[in-house]
């Protein structure tokens, strides 16, 4: 099971996208039968089938294994990732992109878009994908918001003089600074 599947294709978002559907993928987390998938969400086998048999053929849940259950052969499914990613291309935008203003929202917006879409992309059977993750809290003075904005913009301009070369391995270094919302704390 990979960590994440990243959905780029509409079709497997329309097949996601259903509530009973998101439950049965919940359900097989763990690799069970249709009829466990069924006895746990209280629907029918057969139902819990059909959902199965659209998550599979979207490729967002693999058959594992198979048993003989009384001559039948009763499949084992489970997820094929942990989380699915929906690429925000599949909604496309709505009206013209504005300039690349690096102090707007819809500058965020477009490099949290390019980091989902590069971190799908990586190969994660790869042995080793050196990476970090920082993430914090900083208080800021109305008074200072300039000269934080200033010295942070600094300090990256910095590293990226500093390791910029033309040789080595390539890293991207994103950096989103975005007022905390209330509902946070």
């Amino acid at each position: 099971m990979r960590d994440v599947l990243y959905l780029e294709q509409i079709e497997q978002a329309e097949v996601l996208l259903k509530p009973q559907r998101v439950e049965v993928l919940r359900q097989l987390a763990e690799p069970r039968t249709c009829t466990e998938v069924a006895a746990r969400l209280d629907q029918t086998p057969q139902r819990v089938y059909y959902h199965v048999k659209q998550l599979v053929a979207a490729g967002l849940v693999e058959l594992v294994n198979e048993r003989k259950v009384r001559g039948i052969t009763e499949g084992i499914y489970q997820a094929a990732a942990r989380s699915y990613w929906l690429s925000p291309r599949l909604v496309g935008r709505i009206g013209l992109r504005r300039a690349r203003d690096e102090l707007s929202l819809g500058y965020l917006l477009d490099l949290m878009e390019e980091v989902q879409a590069d971190i799908a992309a990586l190969d994660r059977a790869a042995p080793e994908l050196p990476s970090i993750g920082v993430s914090g809290e900083i208080r800021v003075p109305a008074e200072q918001r300039q000269q934080f904005l200033h010295d942070l913009q600094t300090a990256l301009q910095d590293l990226f003089t500093r390791y910029g070369g033309s040789e080595g391995d390539a890293f991207k270094l994103a950096v989103a600074c975005y007022p905390k919302g209330n509902d946070h704390e």
